[in-house]
């Protein structure tokens, strides 16, 4: 019989091996079906919005432009949350190459999500405080240039970033089953400054600006209402779902936020000296967890989204010519 001191290791048959955490079985099974359940409902919610942005013609506008960029990171991210079990079960299986690729992915998708935040947020901006200029201003192929570079330069900072790991796969490992990357001292500032304080105040800014004057032109409305000519109410309506789009919009960034200001506040303080792996485990899986609840957001707000699942559920977007189909 075996001893019941003896200690668990990933890799039995190496002396280098890493241990694995003790925990009970119960409580291993539960943490992979409930981040299985997630990463799986993450990708299909994210799914949805690609393929109703992408199929509809009507949705090809440059807000929903932004929207699709979101949702394609977000798709990536529920895949990665099947890595990040892993990493919590305390043995990584799939080698050093692996490892890297995993974070480096983790990063582009994280770095290209706040980016795409930035952009929705400079994008309401103009619509609610510069509305006459807008059709003019933000074009969808000015938006599509915009995330396309959003997307570039994600790839060239995390390559800069994690230049010396990927020189050496597995160098800053201590064990076998284990996959660390450490960033030096500056590195962290730069990233602590690019990844988050930066994009946060510019949001934060822009967003206020957009409550200031979406609350005032809220009151215009209502107090000129009874003389609104026909003409003018046109505008009116079209400032209205201006309004709307802000809010909802809005309801997205506030979500962000919660979600992605505790793991950056808790890597701030310090997370070697006040975390051990579970809590900072929480940390990581609550900013991932954004990735699934942007989905829902849109489902609850958006009306074009609840008709493009109805028509994606029920197989008529194989019909011919439901690109057409009328979904706003």
């Amino acid at each position: 019989s075996k001893p019941g001191n003896e200690v668990e290791l990933c890799f039995p048959h190496l002396n280098t091996s890493c241990r694995k955490p003790k925990r009970p079985h119960s409580h291993t099974v539960l943490i992979y079906i409930v981040l299985s359940f997630i990463s799986l409902l993450t990708a299909s919610l994210n799914l949805l919005v690609i393929i109703s942005i992408s199929h509809f013609k009507q949705l090809h506008t440059p807000t929903n432009v932004l929207l699709l960029s979101l949702a394609v990171s977000d798709f990536f991210v529920g895949f990665l949350w099947l890595f990040q079990i892993m990493i919590i079960d305390g043995c990584w299986f799939l080698g050093d190459i692996m490892c890297n690729l995993y974070h480096v992915l983790d990063c582009v998708m994280t770095s290209t999500s706040i980016g795409t935040m930035v952009l929705i947020s400079v994008d309401r901006y103009v619509a609610i405080c510069d509305p006459l200029h807008y059709p003019s201003r933000i074009t969808t192929g000015r938006v599509q240039t915009c995330v396309s570079l959003c997307w570039i330069c994600s790839f060239f900072y995390v390559n800069m970033m994690m230049k010396d790991n990927l020189k050496q796969p597995g160098w800053y490992n201590s064990c076998a089953g284990e996959c660390v990357i450490i960033f030096n001292q500056n590195q962290k500032v730069a990233d602590l400054i690019l990844t988050f304080i930066v994009p946060i105040t510019v949001i934060v800014v822009l967003y206020m600006r957009v409550f200031v004057v979406a609350v005032s032109q809220a009151r215009a409305m209502r107090s000129h209402i009874v003389f609104v000519s026909y003409q003018r109410s046109v505008s009116v309506s079209a400032k209205k779902s201006e309004v709307k789009a802000a809010r909802t919009l809005g309801v997205v960034i506030v979500v962000f936020l919660l979600c992605l200001c505790p793991y950056f506040c808790v890597s701030l303080i310090g997370q070697d000296k006040l975390l051990n792996i579970l809590s900072d485990a929480f940390y990581l899986c609550l900013f991932y967890f954004n990735s699934c609840l942007n989905p829902m957001v849109y489902a609850l707000f958006y009306p074009w989204f609840r008709k493009s699942i109805r028509i994606i559920v029920t197989l008529q977007i194989l019909q011919a010519g439901s690109c057409e189909t009328n979904v706003v």
